[in-house]
């Protein structure tokens, strides 16, 4: 069975529905091909859809980010990038094939990106939302609209800024955490991976520069 997403779904303003966490799946894209999907979904909403320009959807940030991608079965069918800064982590990008919007599949997407914004130990991320969708995405959210800044526009829509507070993870990685587990892959740092393995090999070879 899956790991349930405890502390992420506390971002959520409703649990996940029974059986989401069955129906979809949501890791960190760390092969080219996950990139890829991720990549191929924004295409399919953003620039098809919504015909955005190609170079505003593909801004320069995408390889300084962590790609989410979502999962009905083995099929990619939802991303969502985020950019990690000094004290919060800002989300964008999300995205969901049309024929698996108002299912669970969002809402699964979400809990586990912010199971690893936790787990990374922030407390709080950032959204730039369309202004016009303020009322869905406070359904979606325990959150707040930034009332104090003023909106802002750029791609022919108007935007504002949602704060997300982000639960205190128990087991968030800081600077003490052990050193393979930090060294381990993003977002499977309770399982022991390649270099965990390496450690059994006898110290003591050729030194690289």
């Amino acid at each position: 069975m899956r790991r349930y997403p405890s502390f992420g779904e506390l971002v959520l303003a409703k649990p996940l529905p029974q059986g989401a966490l069955d129906m979809f799946s949501a890791r960190p894209a760390r092969t080219l091909e996950e990139y890829q999907q991720a990549m191929a979904i924004r295409a399919a909403v953003y620039m098809a859809e919504q015909a955005c320009p190609y170079e505003e959807e593909y801004d320069g940030n995408d390889f300084t980010g962590t790609h989410m991608v979502l999962y009905a079965g083995a099929r990619p069918i939802g991303t969502i990038r985020v950019r990690w800064f000094a004290d919060f982590a800002k989300v964008e990008r999300t995205s969901i094939l049309p024929a698996f919007r108002g299912t669970p599949a969002l809402k699964v997407l979400l809990a586990e990106t912010f199971e690893i914004i936790a787990r990374k130990g922030y407390r709080r991320a950032l959204a730039q939302i369309q202004s016009r969708l303020w009322p869905t995405w406070s359904r979606v959210f325990r959150c707040r609209l930034v009332e104090e800044r003023p909106g802002f526009a750029f791609s022919g829509y108007s935007y504002a800024e949602m704060e997300i507070p982000v639960p205190r993870h128990p087991a968030a990685l800081s600077v003490r955490t052990d050193p393979l587990q930090v060294i381990r892959p993003e977002g499977n740092w309770d399982m022991p991976g390649v270099l965990d393995r390496s450690a059994d090999r006898p110290v003591g070879g050729a030194e690289a520069a």
